[in-house]
């Protein structure tokens, strides 16, 4: 099986190497990818139709809304799948009589000092890559994982029940499904209003400003949504691998 595996990868990887000559140059102006309408078209008017700096999270939250939602979505159904795989429920006196307790260690002075002062600035700046991300480099997704390795952090510093008490496994089921409807309920709501779904220009009836400014404050709404459930996910995976699905001691 092993040689079979590599004859595989050889014969892949040399028709990777000869579908590669008929890639375009890097940076080539009259590529596919440059030359076509519709990318000519997200880089001139992007910020006139969103008054949206940041070109990718206009393309990512609003262009191509849809394809966003269901990466949210997919991200959503792997985190419950690990869960549904790896949780193991049961009484604490079961867990204990298959599996010895470990020994509870001390919390390292210094670790532990060192975390209680970079997590909140963590935080803080996971908070501004999701509410800037439409203006500069950011977005849901970034902030998610930022939020959610400072949870990991604060697991990996003290133990997982100590970051369990910020964030349980109820809390982190509620907003990983919240952060789906967040996004979903914009879509809703511009098919309330009489638009298509995930048409935020519509959303002017219920958001201040102009049709350009709506989409633009749709977009921070769908990815504080979009944060959420990363944010959520990334923690329960974390904890379920960590803990062998007991959810008690962890690494």
């Amino acid at each position: 099986m092993k040689i079979l595996g590599f004859i595989a990868v050889i014969i892949t990887g040399i028709l990777l190497l000869q579908a590669e000559r008929d890639f375009p140059d890097w940076g080539d102006p009259a590529s596919p990818a440059n030359n076509y309408r519709l990318s000519q078209h997200y880089i001139t008017q992007t910020f006139t139709e969103t008054t949206v700096p940041n070109m990718v999270t206009a393309v990512l939250a609003d262009y191509r809304g849809y394809d966003t939602m269901f990466e949210t979505v997919v991200i959503f159904t792997a985190g419950i799948a690990i869960i549904g795989i790896l949780r193991v429920f049961g009484s604490s006196s079961q867990l204990e009589h298959k599996e010895p307790t470990l020994t509870a260690k001390k919390p390292d002075l210094i670790v532990d000092t060192t975390c209680r002062l970079l997590i909140p600035i963590i935080q803080l700046f996971a908070l501004y890559v999701v509410a800037h991300g439409h203006h500069s480099p950011g977005g849901g997704f970034q902030g998610g994982v930022i939020f959610g390795a400072s949870f990991i952090l604060l697991a990996l510093a003290r133990n997982l029940q100590t970051a369990q008490k910020w964030l349980p496994e109820s809390r982190v089921l509620t907003l990983a499904g919240a952060g789906i409807f967040i996004y979903a309920g914009f879509g809703v709501a511009a098919l309330v209003l009489g638009g298509d779904f995930l048409d935020y220009g519509i959303l002017t009836k219920l958001l201040p400003g102009g049709v350009e400014d709506a989409r633009s404050h749709s977009m921070l709404g769908v990815e504080i949504g979009v944060a959420f459930t990363v944010t959520a996910i990334m923690f329960s995976i974390y904890s379920n691998l960590a803990s062998n699905g007991k959810m008690k001691e962890g690494i």
